[in-house]
């Protein structure tokens, strides 16, 4: 596995594009967001169906095809520099295979964000676009408005990603060691739905695996794991990054299945990396090469995740 293009940084004025491509948004915390990024001195711009509800999915913020194009349409204006995800829930998948991938590959590279469900586009972004991007807060995000930590390490990456090429965690090793590949992964659930899917990856050889996942009951957890264990994503795998499993079932049930499935591959895993649905959480780059250390709870970029 290959690190992928590297996106430009942001700068002071740059245009950002805020799309939904999942769940309803609640309109006063795009609005707290969007006062967040104003206030790092960028330039938002909402996308026009951001706070559509769908008239018959009310888990869907807004029909497929308006959604598709939001995405679409942002990533296609050369006047906007990075497109950030409002938020999760579930519709992502959905609007892969209706957008116009030659398109956005002829717009060139530029900055995607978000987390969740957003792993589906995380993925499609590697495999289609082949393009680094960011496993981070989501800008109508509780978890984003209201602390301060999650805030900063976003900031810090989209202007100053040098000062985050060691991204230092409070976890500690599952499984001790150190290793070296490439990051990739995201939310579990969404990882074990793209399984068999057009572009999808065959396996997470030379990689770097980032895992969490958020309200699953463990033998929920379990199935996605198994699924992934069979379907042969982990075979060639360097190490495995968890981060947070909020609203799941106690902590210790949750490691003992993480510890049941992943102590057999042999390589370095870290516990409790901080990345994903809890407290505080790291924006974690997709496609980049970097150093695993698990007993130090690091992970150590070998250049800045944006140029």
């Amino acid at each position: 596995m290959k690190p992928l293009i590297r996106p430009s940084r942001l700068a002071p004025g740059a245009r950002v594009a805020v799309v939904a491509p999942s769940g309803p948004v609640p309109e006063e915390r795009l609005r707290a967001g969007l006062d967040v990024l104003r206030g790092w001195g960028l330039d938002p711009v909402v996308a026009p169906h951001v706070l559509d509800r769908h008239g018959e999915l009310a888990y869907l913020a807004g029909t497929d095809a308006d959604r598709a194009a939001d995405l679409q349409t942002a990533w296609c204006d050369p006047a906007v520099d990075a497109v950030l995800c409002a938020r999760g829930g579930y519709g992502a998948q959905r609007l892969v295979d209706l957008l116009d991938w030659e398109a956005m590959r002829a717009a060139g590279p530029k900055v995607f964000v978000g987390f969740s469900d957003v792993t589906a586009l995380h993925e499609a972004f590697a495999n289609r676009l082949g393009l680094v991007t960011l496993h981070g807060p989501m800008a109508a995000g509780v978890d984003f408005i209201k602390n301060a930590r999650a805030q900063e390490h976003l900031r810090a990456t989209l202007f100053e990603p040098e000062s985050v090429l060691t991204i230092a965690s409070t976890g500690s090793a599952l499984i001790p060691g150190r290793a070296r590949g490439v990051t990739l992964g995201g939310c579990l659930c969404l990882l074990a739905a793209e399984v068999g899917t057009p572009y999808a990856r065959t396996s997470a050889r030379g990689g770097l695996l980032c895992l969490e996942d958020v309200g699953e009951e463990t033998y929920r957890l379990d199935r996605y794991l198994t699924q992934l264990l069979r379907a042969g994503l982990f075979e060639g795998v360097r190490g495995v990054l968890l981060g947070s499993w909020q609203e799941c079932e106690p902590y210790e049930r949750v490691r003992a299945l993480l510890l049941d499935r992943l102590g057999g591959l042999g390589v370095p895993v870290v516990e409790e990396f901080g990345f994903g649905h809890g407290e505080g959480a790291l924006t974690i780059p997709l496609g980049v090469g970097a150093e695993l250390d698990a007993d130090a709870g690091t992970l150590t970029l070998d250049e800045s995740a944006l140029r």
